[in-house]
């Protein structure tokens, strides 16, 4: 039966389906809810089911319960699991639905699912986001998506909901393209802190005062800002984990390699990630990079 022959459920028409409520999820839900849409959301963790709940959504009886939504936000770790979550959500995915993927994934991998939606008439944005949850929660973010010129317009009330701006780059898969750009320089930029920070530090100079400095000159940037403080600290509560953006540089080295475009310095930072992560630190804020100097303790992980 179509949607067209199913008897109505305006409550349930108003819905905006969610899967995915961690830590990007669960502050997508609350701007959402804020802005008076009702969510309908799934996570298979029991604490991020509970999240929602306290920020007044409604927990689905499942992925298939949430993916019934004419319009759902997917907020997942990586595209395989988009993948399954479509697979096992096939028989609802209707035409005039639409799929909003704010997962970082592989490029490739979600131009090859909005083309397989757009098939049965679904629509499929992979509207990334720059940012961590913080800046969603506040909606300070940036959404950049890409997919169908119109089905970006239909769901501008949603994005704008958390996002300060939000870009359509072009077709499906330009979004995440765009994002691995972003999170490219925005790794680089919090590796190059805590690097110059750890100098300070050998230095024997006040750091805070260094952040000072540095925030006052020519090396300004909005990473000092949002970890500098942070890394200080030693204040790791996760606002974005730092396995997230490990897997996120592990893409962007592999769509160097497959475009033949050369990146010594994401070669370097995904060491200094992976020696953080090794350390038991991956679910740390991706500032705790600073890890990998000494910060926080457990000492140097460098060689």
């Amino acid at each position: 039966m179509s949607r067209a022959e199913k008897p109505i459920d305006e409550k349930r028409d108003a819905a905006i389906g969610l899967v995915g409520v961690g830590l990007l999820g669960n502050a997508l839900a609350s701007r959402l809810i804020l802005a008076g849409f009702p969510v309908t959301g799934w996570d298979v963790n029991a604490d991020a089911r509970r999240g929602l709940e306290e920020l007044g959504g409604t927990v689905a009886s499942g992925v298939v319960d949430a993916m019934s939504c004419p319009r759902v936000f997917l907020s997942l770790p990586h595209d395989g699991i988009v993948a399954e979550v479509l697979a096992e959500s096939a028989d609802v995915l209707e035409a005039g639905m639409l799929v909003i993927d704010t997962t970082t994934g592989d490029p490739d991998s979600q131009a090859a699912a909005g083309a397989g939606l757009a098939e049965r008439g679904v629509a499929y944005l992979d509207a990334t986001i720059a940012g961590s949850s913080r800046h969603v929660r506040e909606g300070s973010a940036v959404v950049m998506a890409g997919g169908d010129a119109g089905a970006f317009a239909a769901c501008r009330e949603l994005l704008d909901s958390f996002a300060s701006r939000t870009i359509h780059v072009g077709p499906c898969g330009s979004g995440s393209r765009m994002k691995l750009v972003v999170n490219l320089v925005l790794g680089l930029n919090r590796a190059a802190l805590a690097e110059g920070l750890a100098l300070a530090g050998g230095f024997g100079l006040d750091l805070p005062l260094v952040l000072e400095c540095l925030q006052a000159g020519p090396a300004r940037s909005r990473v000092m800002e949002d970890k500098g403080r942070k890394m200080i600290n030693s204040e790791f509560q996760p606002q974005a984990r730092l396995a997230q953006h490990l897997k996120d540089v592990g893409l962007i080295l592999a769509s160097g390699e497959q475009h033949d475009v050369s990146l010594p310095l994401s070669v370097v930072h995904e060491r200094l990630l992976a020696v953080v992560e090794a350390a038991g630190f991956g679910g740390e804020d991706n500032s705790a990079v600073f890890r990998a100097y000494g910060a926080g303790g457990g000492g140097r992980l460098l060689d």
